[in-house]
């Protein structure tokens, strides 16, 4: 079994760090939204062009045909 000096020096240790995570949450800037930093991060890559116009023809692909054209 672990001895009191060894016991409280981990105590100690445990406590310290539990308030160096509480600081950083506390720190954390949680007044934005998410998804506003998302928005647009991708937008000047090729790929996500070209997944757009994947998509693009994948809907148009699925409208029905008009039959009085």
């Amino acid at each position: 079994m672990l001895d009191e000096m060894t016991l409280e020096r981990r105590l100690v240790t445990l406590e310290q760090k539990v308030s160096q995570i509480q600081q950083k949450i506390e720190s954390k800037d949680t007044s934005e939204n998410w998804l506003h930093k998302m928005i647009g991060s991708i937008s000047d890559e090729a790929a996500f062009t070209e997944a757009l116009e994947y998509g693009r023809i994948f809907r148009q692909a699925d409208k029905p045909i008009d039959e009085a054209s």
